[in-house]
């Protein structure tokens, strides 16, 4: 196939192929290509200078064969029903490869929250939730944060939930603040989980992390705990990093705690003292042990994939790869770890909230760090395993094993 950068249809054509291997009966195949269902509507917000903007939202929910939908809400000013769609696919087979009771959900705003006033996005997150509030709750779909939203947002989600229903429901939501029944161990959940599956690549590998060199593209919550824990538990020395205004390099390595707070006071990468600019396409293309990408879709193409030099991809973005890259990468020998199982700590920690919202008790950070290991681990050998059984690349044996469960509680529902 040409390439296409529809995330829907890269999404589609990832189950193409992942079907055509399992020989899947193709009424279940047809099935599985399409969304459940899905809501489209407008959010009227009343802005703090007395005007009315209107803005469009989204919420699909792809699967729920295996349980609840499960997935995040973005804002962002370039969204699209696409990307939520394949955002909501991806989120039902990264569900069913860690092998959690979860099916696959996503949400969306076209909007830039950065423009918006505190009071403003407030009004915003609970509109939202007013249009979704009949279809969500913890038997149905739960919704979490993704780009540009945070525990903040979650917090005032849940709170228009409980008004409008009347009771309590703090599993409703995940990603809430610990003071509203977070969990603990989220905030970095994402990247640890990330960086537990790398962990094991390297040992199939035959691979020593310690000293290793790592670069960054996406310098938000995943990219920034990435770094932290990629030296902190792995030894390794991260060279570059990126955001959307641009990146930074320093061949001796980056100190997470100096980058992080020059971020953190200055809002970009940019300019940290002792670096050199460095584009995010040029990030990409470093000669360095480990790259991760971890902003958004679609920044590894047929065009670039020749040129990525190192030797474990560690995708903690959803959707970074395109299908000829990945056959590229493939060919060339790059380890792929591909996002719905390298960045399914995240979703696996949202899990392990709605658990303890459940029974109203909760887990110690090393509890959650604990657990997330054993279902990380243990998901990355499911996949090894296939890949090698069925001589594929990484993304299709995550495929493979996730379709075919997620497909078998389909079966014996008797939906198809």
């Amino acid at each position: 196939m040409s390439e296409t950068l529809n995330p829907f249809a890269i999404a589609q054509a990832q189950l193409d192929e992942a079907a055509e291997v399992l020989q899947l009966d193709p009424d279940m195949h047809t099935f599985l290509r399409q969304p459940m269902r899905e809501f489209h509507f407008t959010i009227p917000v009343r802005m703090d200078d007395g005007s009315v903007r209107t803005f469009n939202g989204f919420r699909v929910q792809y699967n729920d064969a295996r349980g609840p939908g499960k997935g995040g809400i973005r804002f962002h000013w370039e969204e699209t029903i696409d990307t939520v769609r394949a955002l909501a696919a991806w989120m039902t087979w990264k569900t069913a490869v860690v092998d959690i009771p979860l099916g696959g959900a996503k949400g969306g705003v076209i909007v830039d929250p950065r423009s918006l006033t505190p009071t403003e996005l407030e009004r915003l997150c609970r509109g939202y939730m007013r249009n979704i509030v009949r279809y969500v709750g913890i038997t149905q779909d739960v919704p979490a944060p993704d780009v540009y939203t945070n525990p903040q947002i979650m917090a005032w989600m849940m709170d228009e939930y409980e008004v409008l229903m009347g009771h309590h429901e703090p599993g409703v939501i995940t990603g809430k603040p610990l003071e509203l029944g977070g969990s603990q161990g989220r905030g970095d959940a994402t990247a640890r989980g990330g960086i537990y599956t790398l962990r094991e690549a390297a040992k199939v590998l035959g691979m020593d992390l310690r000293g290793k060199t790592g670069a960054i593209q996406g310098y938000g919550n995943a990219g920034t705990f990435a770094h932290q824990l990629a030296e902190d538990l792995l030894g390794m020395k991260i060279v570059a990093v990126s955001d959307s205004r641009g990146g930074i390099i320093n061949r001796d390595g980056l100190d997470y705690e100096a980058t992080f707070a020059h971020k953190q006071n200055t809002g970009a990468v940019a300019n940290f003292p002792g670096t050199e600019a460095i584009s995010n396409e040029e990030l990409l293309e470093l000669d360095v042990d480990v790259l991760f990408p971890s902003a958004l879709e679609n920044v590894i193409t047929e065009k670039n994939a020749p040129d990525i030099k190192a030797k474990i991809s560690a995708e903690l973005a959803n959707g970074p790869t395109t299908p000829e890259a990945d056959d590229i990468l493939y060919d060339r020998g790059v380890y792929v770890i591909p996002d719905f199982l390298c960045n399914a700590g995240g979703v696996t920690v949202s899990y392990f909230e709605m658990v303890q919202n459940g029974y109203q008790y909760y887990w110690s950070e090393e509890m959650v760090h604990d657990r997330l290991d054993q279902k990380m681990t243990k998901a990355f050998y499911d996949v090894h395993k296939m890949a090698e059984a069925k001589n594929v690349n990484n993304r299709i044996a995550a495929y493979l094993v996730a379709v075919e469960r997620v497909a078998q509680a389909v079966r014996l529902r008797g939906w198809v």
